[in-house]
């Protein structure tokens, strides 16, 4: 980060609680699913995991938020050390607490409890947003914001400040540089409008960690229409506020950025389809966009890269993905463009059909690359792409590579048709991923002999095969990088032309 200290996090957290179990009967004295428990989890929730998201690229990040004196209090402290130093306010009363009961992986029910008033900050606080390089308030209604707002106010004309709101908080301070409504929210903090009966799957895709729907209007009829309403909303508040610019997600279409006085909005729109539990997408959001701003990017550009982060992060299985607070995360998904790799082997399995996988770098795709993912297509019901990150492309190839980044090749390999997923893997061989993932049939090119490969091994643990395919003669990255260098016309002054 280039700023000249932390990320501040300025917010309500919360006790997030996963209970996890089946459910295949009902209940004999109610028409309600039993569940039966095979495992639970608690997680800090609210500005706590807005906090952890953004540290999660090893910046240093500090949290300001009220905690109590009760065990809530204590899990966050605990799950939050080593990650974010804190600075706390007093809490009278109990940490909020949100359990999730979820059966096969869906949510069935919520319960709430608990609750407090946070209390007056000391100078720690003034001198933590005074000091900060770019602070994000992530606020939750609870009133941690409106303890600390004179502070806020006081920061924000001279550093990049972003503010999720909730409409049952204040509004931002005056001259943020963005505010990060979802899009339930702004049709709450601007009603009126047209109304159709269409239903309200925006409200769900956009939906912030442990956080109950808000009873809004439902979505104007037409898609163009739906698009303009939000703009006028997102110019609205920009107004309202007197905010640099609002940003209004809109779950899996992207986002909306407009600025105050109206002018030509910008739809930034996924990268890709993501297919997970998309509770902590608003969260990640905010956090990828005030990361990007201390960093000195513009808002389009912090948009444009939220977008992307917040995609990425329900496709791993958004606030519920143990690997967010897990200490070894080496072998968890970067990306994964195309849906959730996991899920769709699953499905497949489920179904009785064949997992394919394979894995390679990627790095300028060729005819040879195309051939082999279509021929390895046809053997089974789904394809999954197992991509060398750059650092383990760099690795084995040399530090003069990666050509293309690895955003741009996962990217690129989720285009094409014969591909269902991609997920990036950070270590040298793809070996502690294929055992998450556990494909049927593992394929490579040609040029390896499956007795070479160290991943047959590791597919016989549960019954796989690792085979190889004819591979198309003469293609490689290297030739072709080769080839290109050769092509290249030095660049000099020109000759003077005749007369």
């Amino acid at each position: 980060m280039t700023g000249r200290g932390p990320l501040v996090v300025v917010g309500d957290t919360l006790l997030d609680e996963d209970i996890e179990g089946t459910a295949t009967r009902l209940s004999p004295d109610a028409p309600a699913p039993v569940v039966d428990v095979t495992g639970s989890r608690c997680r800090p929730g609210g500005a706590g995991l807005a906090a952890a998201l953004a540290a999660g690229d090893g910046r240093d990040v500090l949290l300001v938020t009220a905690l109590g004196d009760d065990e809530a209090g204590d899990v966050v402290r605990r799950e939050l050390g080593g990650r974010v130093r804190l600075v706390e306010l007093p809490l009278d009363g109990t940490l909020p607490v949100k359990t999730r009961v979820l059966a096969g992986g869906r949510p069935v029910v919520r319960m709430d409890r608990g609750g407090g008033t946070p209390g007056t900050p000391d100078a720690a606080v003034r001198e933590a947003l005074e000091g900060a390089a770019a602070v994000l308030v992530a606020d939750y209604g609870r009133r941690t914001a409106d303890a600390v707002r004179d502070l806020l106010a006081a920061v924000a004309p001279r550093t990049p400040l972003v503010w999720d709101p909730h409409p049952k908080g204040g509004a931002p301070v005056p001259g943020a540089r963005l505010v990060t409504p979802n899009a339930a929210e702004t049709r709450v903090l601007c009603p009126g409008g047209e109304t159709s009966t269409r239903p309200d799957i925006t409200q769900a895709q956009s939906r912030r960690a442990g956080e109950a729907p808000t009873r809004a209007p439902a979505l104007p009829a037409g898609e163009d229409a739906s698009l303009r309403a939000y703009a006028e909303r997102g110019a609205e508040l920009a107004d309202r506020w007197r905010a640099a610019g609002v940003a209004v997600t809109l779950g899996e279409r992207g986002a909306l950025l407009t600025g105050a006085g109206g002018g030509t909005p910008m739809l930034v729109p996924a990268p890709y389809r993501a297919v997970g539990d998309p509770c902590g997408a608003g969260d990640c959001f905010a956090a990828a966009t005030v990361a990007a701003l201390a960093e000195g990017a513009l808002p389009e550009e912090a948009v444009q890269r939220a977008v992307a982060e917040a995609a990425a992060f329900v496709a791993a299985g958004g606030a519920g993905n143990p690997a967010l607070w897990c200490a070894e995360r080496a072998a968890q998904p970067v990306e994964e463009p195309g849906g959730d790799a996991f899920a769709l082997a699953e499905r497949v399995r489920a179904r009785g059909g064949t997992v394919v996988a394979t894995g390679g770098c990627f790095d300028l795709l060729h005819a040879g690359h195309v051939g082999l993912l279509e021929s390895a297509r046809r053997i089974g019901d789904c394809l999954i792409v197992c991509l060398n990150s750059d650092a383990s492309l760099a690795r084995r190839k040399g530090p003069d590579r990666p050509l293309t980044p690895q955003a741009d090749r996962a990217r690129v390999l989720a285009a094409l048709g014969s591909v269902d997923a991609v997920v990036v893997f950070e270590e040298d061989t793809p070996e502690a991923l294929l055992r998450r993932l556990r494909p049927d049939v593992w394929v490579k090119g040609g040029d390896y002999a499956v007795q070479d490969l160290p991943e047959a091994e590791v597919l016989r643990a549960w019954g796989g095969q690792a085979v190889v395919l004819p591979y198309l003669d003469g293609r490689s990255t290297t030739l072709l990088a080769r080839r290109a260098a050769r092509a290249a016309v030095p660049i000099g002054p020109s000759k003077p032309r005749g007369r």
